[in-house]
């Protein structure tokens, strides 16, 4: 106790008191200075940042941490004197996108974009925080984060995830420039290595671990991207990227190089404008019909005629969609052009197998065309001028970054160039055709976009004689885009068809008369994607369609004729649809995708059903009885499952083998007795006698790829049943037949080849190359010998053609100009020969062979076209080119009719070639 007090006494006297404030400030500048930061001296110039951060460190204790790829090629440029470290950094940095962050502990972190916090909000741990963004605010509802740069740190979703959780990245790529979805971009991480793909909306969900990342969007015709996130939990990122407007003297496809090898799905064509517009076509027009003709396992069915066959079916087991509306006749003009205008096309999609879920109605292939959104930014415009047709697109801003509008028209003056053909019949013919096309979207808000299309089109051609046709195609589609988050979004699409055609003779008024044709159906359909993890993507949906067809009716034309009015019965069916399908990442190498569509078909009333006797081959001698079934009313039901598997397995990066198993049904038919599609073609829907088609495709292949991904080589063999498809007895009469299921019989048939393809994507000299084996056959063996043909064994269908040959060339000498080669060799397609004549009860009658048992001479034709281009400058009021073309560069005469004439007795053959010489054609196109 003394000692205490005495020491207490002791600082009471002033020497003690100033020792005792001397050792305060000693301790006190002593801990002062070592939190002082550093002074730094140095010449430090043309510096990468990893090189000034190693000598900073050497001068202080602080320590420097940064992404190296993300300061590649920033340099440092700065001369400074006994000056504090954070002063330093910010002279070093200011210039550059390198942002300087420092904690307590002398860590010093640098970043591009938004710094790097430091120091966690005070209430992080409640888990109420929001990482804010100068583009984020701070409320409940969290928008969209529109990311346009590539240097700053965008922030997704609140903190306070748990660590190891995952958190999905949503929204939308679009064009910078117009405000457009860009369709099929990828969208990625590295490390690990994850990635999706955006959809027919430019949509992108992506769900990653929470943490930093950086995305990398790549896609055809815009510029490689990266957007730099901080992803806490789920939110939305709205990506703008520039097109990829290149000044090398090559052109470079780097986007989805490898898609060929590394996607799941197999037999599917996928072709963008650019594609499409360097394939020379007749008479100068860009015709996407033309560019799929090319395409391995597509075949033409006859010269001048856009009426395709894929895998050996026939032309009516093609679904093709127009913003998912039905188009019925896809050609203009004798089939000559298609009814598409390509300046408002996007893409252009075709599934020969694996065909998704969600498509439904027809066994051969789906052709799914989409049109742009039309430029949200400014107004703009395309347009074509040539020797039979012109063209016109505009687009523009309806409200700007909010809705816009594209509408096009096509129009052709061809009467002068028939009066130029060699043949008399064309020569004194007339033909013409006109289209329009629109569409309209609108971003109700960050949830809900509408989008709407409309389409029509009207051909009128006069042939030699008194007969006149006329046709026209009217479709239109209204969808609602909802998203509900960011893994799940639904589209209902309401979806209108019509196709009809009237022949018309007039020339003798008393047999004036005008044959009508007319098919319609609307249709409702919901489609869903839940993205529920990065291994599991679910599509499902349902689907209505409701067929309204008026099969044929003849009235009289004129006061003085004597045709009288005949009329079939109206027909109605039902055709409705549930569907499922999971596409799952088993393994970074193996992915499967299993679907389900089950659909319902009805055959509605009201009409009249003939009965006929049972054991005997039906005609009008055997019908017992009618029966009258009202309006409404079932008359058959049809129904069953459709199955879609396949599977992918990746051998390498470069390598992977493919499978896939597709059941499709179809109920709705094409009446043709010829192999090409004709102005008199009328479709037929299922009913009691009728049954849908039913068709089995398996299909296994093997894709490789060289040279760095540059080079695209596959090879898909396939084997397809198809059971129930409408064939005809010898002899068969379809138009105005009251009877007409006693001259339809019920056939089976089998399809297999091999599909051979290269594709070169990049370098000057770009182009496929492919070669198909394929064989179609057909039986109907079924009911009595005189339904049976030949005998009820297997022979060619009409779309039998072993060999196929085809190259689509291009070479770019420069920026400016080009040259595109097309050429294509096929088998000649089968054909019925009349054999010879004979006498039979006082009349001269035809001996056919067997059905199908020869061929047309084989096909083969040369295309070129030269591409000359304006001036590449950015900023110009418009841009022009030119396209200088010659089909048939050979002067082959292919046929596009054979036919036979009885003369002195003996039957001759005759073949009609439309395109028997080169035909050249000029065509101006203009962009503003």
């Amino acid at each position: 106790m003394g000692q205490r007090l005495q020491a207490s006494a002791c600082f009471k006297q002033p020497f003690y008191r100033i020792i005792l404030l001397i050792a305060c400030c000693l301790s006190s500048w002593a801990a002062s200075a070592q939190r002082a930061e550093p002074l730094i001296s140095g010449n430090f110039q043309n510096l990468s940042v990893e090189e000034f951060a190693r000598q900073l460190e050497a001068q202080s204790t602080y320590r420097f941490y940064f992404d190296s790829a993300s300061v590649k090629g920033v340099l440092v440029n700065v001369r400074v004197r006994e000056q504090p470290l954070t002063s330093v950094l910010q002279q070093a940095f200011a210039p550059t996108p390198v942002r300087v962050a420092v904690d307590e502990e002398h860590n010093v972190f640098l970043t591009t974009g938004t710094p790097l916090p430091v120091t966690l909000p005070d209430n992080y741990f409640q888990g109420s925080a929001v990482a804010v963004t100068a583009e984020e605010p701070t409320d409940s509802a969290i928008p969209a984060t529109r990311a346009t740069s590539s240097a700053r740190l965008y922030e997704i979703g609140r903190m306070g995830a748990a660590r190891g959780a995952t958190a999905t990245v949503a929204g939308h790529i679009r064009e910078a420039k117009s405000g457009e979805p860009v369709l099929g971009a990828s969208v990625y991480i590295e490390g690990p290595s994850i990635g999706t793909s955006t959809d027919q909306f430019g949509y992108y969900a992506l769900t990653l671990p929470v943490g930093q990342h950086v995305l990398n969007i790549r896609g055809i015709g815009i510029k490689n991207t990266q957007r730099r996130i901080m992803l806490h939990a789920d939110g939305k990122l709205e990506v703008e990227v520039e097109e990829d407007i290149t000044a090398l003297k090559e052109v470079r496809v780097e986007a989805e190089k490898d898609k060929n090898v590394a996607s799941l799905q197999m037999g599917v064509e996928k072709l963008d404008i650019k594609t499409i517009r360097q394939v020379p076509t007749a008479f100068g027009e860009t015709d996407i019909l033309r560019v799929v003709l090319t395409l391995p396992g597509v075949k033409s069915i006859g010269e001048g005629s856009t009426g395709i066959s894929v895998r050996g079916g026939a032309t009516d087991q093609n679904l093709i969609l127009f913003n998912d509306a039905t188009v019925y006749s896809p050609s203009h003009l004798f089939g000559f052009f298609s009814a598409f205008n390509p300046d408002i096309l996007k893409t252009v999609e075709l599934y020969k197998s694996a065909i998704p879920a969600r498509y439904g109605g027809r066994l051969s292939s789906v052709l799914d065309i989409a049109t742009r959104d039309g430029n949200k930014k400014k107004l703009a415009g395309a347009g074509g001028i040539g020797l039979l047709t012109s063209r016109l697109t505009l687009e523009g801003p309806i409200i700007k970054d909010k809705s816009s509008f594209i509408i096009g028209g096509r129009s052709s003056y061809s009467d002068w160039i028939l009066r130029r053909l060699p043949d008399r019949s064309l020569r004194e013919s007339a033909a013409a055709f006109y289209d329009v096309s629109a569409h309209i979207s609108h971003e109700l808000n960050e949830k809900n976009t509408l989008y709407a299309t409309g389409y029509l089109s009207r051909d009128r051609f006069k042939l030699a004689s008194d007969t006149a046709y006329a046709y026209q195609n009217r479709n239109a589609s209204l969808k609602w885009r909802h998203t509900f988050s960011n893994t799940l979004y639904g589209v209902l699409t309401a979806t209108g068809s019509q196709y009809g055609y009237e022949v018309t003779s007039e020339k003798n008024p008393v047999s004036a008369s005008a044959l009508a044709f007319d098919l319609a159906q609307v249709g409702l359909q919901a489609d869903f994607s839940y993205f529920r993890n990065a291994k599991h993507t679910i599509d499902f949906g349902a689907s209505t369609l409701r067929y309204r067809l008026m099969p044929g009716r003849l009235t009289p034309r004129g006061a003085e004729s004597l045709i009288e009015l005949d009329e079939l019965d109206r027909e109605q069916g039902q055709e409705s649809a549930l569907y499922v399908s999971d596409r799952w990442d088993v393994t970074p190498r193996l992915a499967v995708s299993v679907g389900l569509r089950y659909s319902l078909y009805q055959a509605l009333g009201a009409r009249d059903v003939y009965q006929y006797a049972p054991g005997v081959a039906r005609s009008v001698y055997t019908i017992t009885d009618t029966v009258r079934y009202g309006a409404g009313k079932t008359i058959a039901t049809y129904h069953g499952p459709e199955y879609r598997v396949s599977l992918m397995y990746a051998l390498s990066d470069r390598a992977s083998v493919k499978a896939s198993y597709n059941r499709t049904r179809q109920y709705i038919h094409q009446l043709s007795n010829t192999a090409s599609i004709s102005p008199t073609d009328t479709w037929k829907l299922s009913d009691a006698y009728v049954r849908p088609q039913v068709g089995d495709q398996f299909s296994v292949g093997y894709y490789r790829n060289f040279r760095n991904n540059t080079i695209e080589t596959s090879v898909e063999t396939y084997y397809k049943f198809m059971h129930d498809f409408v064939d005809y007895i010898s002899g068969a009469s379809l138009l105005l037949n009251h009877h007409l299921e006693t001259d339809i019989i019920n056939a089976e048939g089998k399809a297999y080849g091999a599909e051979f393809s290269v594709k070169k994507s990049t370098g000057k000299i770009n182009g496929w190359l492919s070669y198909t084996y394929s064989r179609s056959l057909v039986r109907a063996n079924a009911g009595t010998p005189a339904e049976q043909i030949n005998g009820g064994e297997y022979y060619p269908s009409n779309f039998d053609k072993p060999h196929d040959v085809t190259l689509a060339g291009n070479y770019r000498f420069s920026r400016r100009f080009s040259t595109s080669l097309n050429f294509n060799y096929s088998t000649g397609r089968p054909i019925t020969l009349p054999l010879t004549t004979y006498y039979l009860e006082g009349a001269t009658r035809v001996f056919y062979s067997d059905r199908n048992a020869y061929r047309v001479p084989d096909y083969y034709r040369v295309d070129f076209a030269l591409n000359i281009e304006g001036g590449h400058k950015a900023k110009k009021l418009a841009h022009s080119s030119w396209t200088l073309s010659v089909y048939n560069l050979t002067g082959r005469r292919n046929p596009y009719s054979v036919y036979f004439k009885a003369q002195n007795g003996k039957i001759n053959g005759y073949q009609l070639s439309i395109f028997g010489q080169p035909i050249p054609s000029v065509t101006y196109n203009f962009k503003f």
